[in-house]
């Protein structure tokens, strides 16, 4: 029975040699010929992706694409952005004007099956809520029956408002507008009694864009499961791998208090994960097509995911969202890496 074992083992060690190296694919191919990613992005949610008046993109799906530009050049600022509305988003992914979509995007089923799309990780778990002035004098979404409110058309947000109001046996009338910025505008201006959205999009809404963001209370009901993630298309493996290995990199380098700020220091480490982590120990470069240093080059220039969260979303930005949710499973939340081994 030993001897089994051992053979066992020594075909397990064989066929890891056999597969140390990716192979690259057209996606990849095609971003490495250009010499830069082309990253779709929202056309403006404050703490996810929004441009200053000098055109510099920051948030946290911005972080996402950083982070892989990072891992495939070396080099976290060899990005475009391509704005798109949550309409267009699909339609630039599918014809191939971006080559990656990191754009608080719901992962759903028929969107990673259906449109040819595959979802590579988590950045954000979000839900869906509701905003409205305090002096609608509602204090739960229970109380809206007959409400006006303002939404996104082709969004898992509209489908959500339909179903909730549907189950709780109440009617309300849609204001329909494709434009982020058009429904904001017409929310503020008291066409519609509510805005729903995803709640980190309601945060962002009433601290970047309200008149008086004291004159507005978001509601307390969750009404659906909103996991905002990174999509590629079909069909290139590897490239999918970089686009999910680079998030969860960020994740299990808070998880090892690797950082920023001492990163440089932590390639002295003596612990066998980190030293896999960074490339001290190499092997994990090889396996993914990249450089050995990929993890060192995202946190070096990107951070972790603590440090971006805080920075786009939480404590350090204007929105103050707590972890919640997105803490790190060992703090009681979700973000889960599964091991860089």
């Amino acid at each position: 029975m030993l001897k089994k074992y051992m053979a066992a083992g020594a075909i397990a060690a064989g066929l890891v040699g056999v597969a140390g190296t990716a192979h690259a694919g057209k996606d990849l191919d095609a971003v490495k010929a250009r010499g830069q990613l082309i990253c779709g992005v929202s056309t403006g949610v404050a703490g996810f992706a929004s441009a200053d008046s000098q055109g510099k993109w920051t948030g946290i799906d911005v972080d996402v694409c950083r982070a892989v530009s990072a891992a495939i050049f070396g080099d976290s600022e060899k990005v475009k952005y391509v704005p798109t509305t949550a309409q267009q988003r699909f339609t630039a992914l599918q014809s191939g004007e971006v080559d990656l979509l990191a754009r608080t995007t719901t992962y759903t089923l028929t969107r990673d099956t259906a449109l040819g799309f595959d979802f590579t990780g988590v950045n954000y778990y979000d839900g869906q809520g509701f905003m409205v002035n305090k002096k609608l004098g509602v204090k739960s979404a229970k109380e809206l029956n007959g409400a006006t409110v303002c939404v996104q058309p082709g969004t898992t947000t509209e489908l959500n408002l339909a179903d909730y109001f549907r189950t709780n046996k109440m009617t309300f009338k849609p204001v329909v507008i494709e434009k982020i910025e058009e429904v904001r505008a017409a929310f503020f201006a008291g066409r519609c009694d509510v805005f729903t959205t995803d709640a980190s999009g309601l945060y962002a809404t009433r601290a970047a864009n309200a008149p008086t963001p004291d004159d507005y209370i978001i509601l307390p009901e969750i009404i659906s499961k909103e996991p905002l993630g990174p999509v590629v298309r079909h069909g290139d493996n590897q490239f999918a791998d970089i686009v999910r290995w680079a998030l969860y990199a960020m994740i299990e380098a808070e998880e090892y208090g690797i950082t920023s700020k001492n990163v440089d220091e932590m390639l002295k480490s003596e612990n066998p994960s980190i030293k896999r982590i960074l490339g001290v120990t190499p092997g994990m470069g090889k396996a993914l097509g990249v450089d050995e240093k990929w993890v060192y080059n995202i946190v070096k220039q990107v951070g972790n995911y603590g440090e971006s969260f805080d920075r786009n979303v939480g404590a350090g930005s204007p929105l103050k969202i707590a972890r919640g949710q997105n803490a790190l499973w060992t703090q009681g939340g979700l973000q889960y890496a599964p091991p860089i081994r």
